[in-house]
């Protein structure tokens, strides 16, 4: 029994399966507006590379947003659907708090277009400050009163260098400190957008 994951809240598309342990198969790269088209047909390619089918899964992870509006309900549709036909628990985690750097404190961001930020700051598993919008000049600022802080995420957008992170393996690693949502059906992207 495996646990599938799942993460299109940005750029990128993710699908990954983990043991009790560890990540055994990823797939992960750029499908900026196309995770709609590429999601399921990933999903079938990584279970049957692994000689699995949809019924080894044991429970599914997702990101929930904050973050791209239509990739964050991607993820989210498939993970529900898949959670609801096989009966098997879902955690839903923040795709911000996916994108830390370990357990050092991270400043996460991701670009929220018209000069503002999607931002999370994580230590390990103590969210420092809550997901949230900032414009560009409060994260720059905010940044330099932090300067021991790393920065993790999408900052480009902001003239930074991020650390690259495994968002599957930061996901999974979630899990311990994550419970299963309880009302699958109320369970809703994460904008913070108005």
């Amino acid at each position: 029994m495996v646990t599938l994951l799942l993460d299109s809240s940005f750029r990128g598309l993710a699908v990954g399966l983990a043991d009790e342990h560890k990540i055994m198969d990823e797939i992960a790269y750029d499908a900026w507006q196309r995770q709609s088209e590429l999601l399921v047909p990933e999903l079938d390619r990584i279970l049957k590379r692994n000689n699995l089918t949809r019924n080894d899964i044991a429970d599914v992870m997702v990101s929930i947003g904050p973050g791209s509006y239509t990739g964050v309900r991607i993820a989210l549709t498939v993970a529900k659907v898949v959670s609801f036909a096989l009966d098997v628990p879902l955690y839903a985690v923040s795709s911000l708090q996916i994108l830390k750097v370990e357990d050092k404190p991270t400043i996460v961001v991701i670009n929220a277009r018209s000069g503002r930020s999607y931002v999370g700051v994580y230590q390990g598993s103590t969210t420092l400050v809550p997901d949230c919008v900032m414009t560009n000049a409060e994260v720059l600022d905010y940044c330099k009163q932090h300067p021991d802080y790393l920065v993790g995420g999408d900052a480009a957008h902001l003239g930074l260098d991020a650390h690259a992170v495994d968002p599957l393996t930061e996901m999974f690693s979630l899990k311990k400190s994550t419970s299963p949502v309880k009302e699958k059906l109320g369970l809703t992207p994460t904008y913070l957008k108005d």
